[in-house]
């Protein structure tokens, strides 16, 4: 190691030895590397004390200074030697061989040491993404009054309307299902929690206000049929056959009668208490909705292979044909999962889950809700016949209807059996309405945790709401409104009588529109669902 240059022995200077800086012209001597008046490098000089000895003792030691070039690049700069040097090149060498290091250090790990790296990377991912990720706002719980008017005008000769009005079902949390889980002893492991309950129905025109029983029992048939003072007609039959009974499911009949030129308008209220509530088991679930303890994750999934045995394989029976609800041509099939877009997208959406999860029903049926999220935009502007799940995927938009068509086609090449349902949505401060169609699928538990739960195998399932449109994964919103759940039916009518309520003469105009009435109560406060993908790796 060298002496300090403080420590070499000199002889004295002559004023011939002496110069200045070029920056601040303060006086330096000969030998010095440094200005000490301000403190800046004096370009040419050697710091080592070997050659600075030598050059001081020959007497070649200049006494004026060069200043230093202006850098030519980014991150080079010019030494006090007069050399060029690139800082950054240092920096991104070192970077990248650290890059090079971490990737071969990871290559040369176990299988199961890598395996657990990327858990804790996904671990990490989800944390950030949750903090960083925009979100949906939706209340905990919710009473309300939905109020639906529908404007009637005739422009023709004299002649009628008929609207069949859906009464809503009591709809809990084993919807579609005769029961929740159940132990292996035959005791339910809880109730269904109740998810939307009627309080109140009624039809209105103008200041006459007709009450309508929230079941629509006892049954009022066509014979009975309330008159209102403009000769409109109110009934509540039934489901049955003909003009006079409902078809779908228990309904409102109203007949609106309208002379030329005629208008009218009613308003169905409908009163709702609504809860959220989760059939997902994960940690971005908040805390106060219920079902998430009893719900479904990754790791409880069970396989394609197990959906046939829950549920006596009702909803694998009634729910998973190929092809489904035939609108005739050119609309095809609303569900088609035998189409060529469909079956690559499958591909596409396994190939990507990583190995031991190819047969998960849970895995894939998120991934496929992933892929939706990032490669189907919401179309406002959609045609008034929806696009088949087919359509959707290769058009890359699609409404609500339609992007809930290509889910369930997507599903349905694995077997997971998914169906449709109707109603409306609104904000989270319920001042906006539309209709809505999103749906319900059945995925279920592994036969590993339902034997270490004592829950008996055929009950070990979900049957949990999935609203792709809205980022809504095995959850139930108050701001959902459920007019119809679809049930099983061979032929798909009563499918198609519901997306057709309307009976009408020429001539007839119809419009509709949504309100909030004014006992809306919101309790339990909100909660943010975020929107960013589930992470498997």
């Amino acid at each position: 190691m060298g002496f300090p240059l403080a420590m070499v022995i000199q002889p004295p200077l002559s004023p011939k030895d002496m110069g200045s800086c070029p920056y601040c012209k303060a006086t330096t001597e000969s030998g010095d590397s440094i200005c000490y008046s301000c403190g800046r490098v004096l370009a040419n000089m050697k710091s080592s004390n070997f050659r600075l000895e030598q050059q001081f003792n020959q007497g070649s030691l200049a006494s004026s200074y060069k200043m230093t070039p202006k850098p030519t690049q980014k991150g080079m700069v010019h030494t006090h030697a007069g050399r060029s040097k690139n800082i950054l090149k240092r920096r991104k060498n070192r970077f990248r061989s650290f890059v090079m290091l971490s990737l071969v250090a990871f290559i040369m790990l176990s299988p199961q040491a890598r395996e657990h790296l990327l858990a804790e990377w996904a671990g990490v991912q989800e944390y950030i993404q949750d903090a960083v990720s925009p979100y949906h706002l939706y209340p905990v719980e919710a009473s309300y009054t939905l109020e639906k008017t529908v404007y009637i005008t005739n422009s023709g000769a004299q002649g009628y309307l008929v609207e069949n009005l859906a009464i809503p079902p009591a709809v809990s949390s084993a919807q579609g299902s005769a029961y929740g889980f159940e132990y292996t002893d035959g005791t339910p492991s809880e109730s269904p929690n109740s998810i939307q309950m009627t309080t109140a129905i009624s039809i209105s025109f103008g200041n006459e206000n007709y009450p309508v029983p929230t079941t629509g029992l006892p049954i009022r048939s066509a014979s009975e049929k309330l008159v209102t003072s403009g000769g409109h007609e109110i009934w509540w039959p039934g489901v049955g056959t003909g003009a006079d009974f409902c078809s779908v499911s228990n309904c409102v009949k109203v007949l609106v009668n309208l002379a030329p030129g005629e208008s009218s308008s009613f308003t169905y209220s409908v009163g709702v208490h609504s809860t959220s509530y989760s059939w997902h088991n994960d940690m971005r679930v908040d805390s106060r909705i219920a079902g998430k303890d009893l719900g479904i994750n990754v790791d409880n999934s069970g396989g394609f292979s197990d959906i046939p045995s829950r549920d006596n394989g009702r909803k694998f029976y009634d729910f998973t044909d190929d092809k489904w609800y035939d609108r005739g041509s050119p609309a095809g099939y609303a569900i088609n999962s035998q189409a060529e877009v469909v079956l690559s997208t499958v591909e596409l959406i396994s190939a990507d889950l990583p190995e031991g999860l190819q047969d998960n029903a849970y895995a894939f049926s998120r991934a496929a809700f992933d892929y939706l999220h990032k490669n189907i935009a919401y179309d406002k502007f959609a045609p008034n016949v929806a696009r088949s799940g087919p359509s959707c995927l290769n058009d890359g938009q699609g409404d609500c209807d339609e992007q809930t068509n290509a889910f369930l086609s997507l599903l349905r090449v694995k077997g997971i059996p998914g169906w449709f349902v109707f109603g409306a949505l609104t904000d989270a401060n319920y001042v906006n309405w539309e209709a809505h169609a999103w749906g319900y699928i059945q995925l279920p538990m592994s036969d590993q945790w339902c034997d270490e739960n004592n829950i008996e195998r055929n009950s070990c399932f979900v049957n949990g709401a999935v609203d792709v449109v809205n980022n809504k994964w095995l959850l139930n919103t108050p701001t959902g409104y459920i007019d119809w759940v679809e049930e099983a039916d061979e032929t798909a009518t009563k499918l198609n009588n519901f997306y057709h309520p309307v009976t009408q003469t020429s001539g007839i105009e119809r419009e509709r529109s949504y309100a909030t009435g004014s006992n809306l109560e919101l309790t339990g406060g909100t909660y943010q669902v975020k929107m960013y993908p589930e992470t498997f790796r």
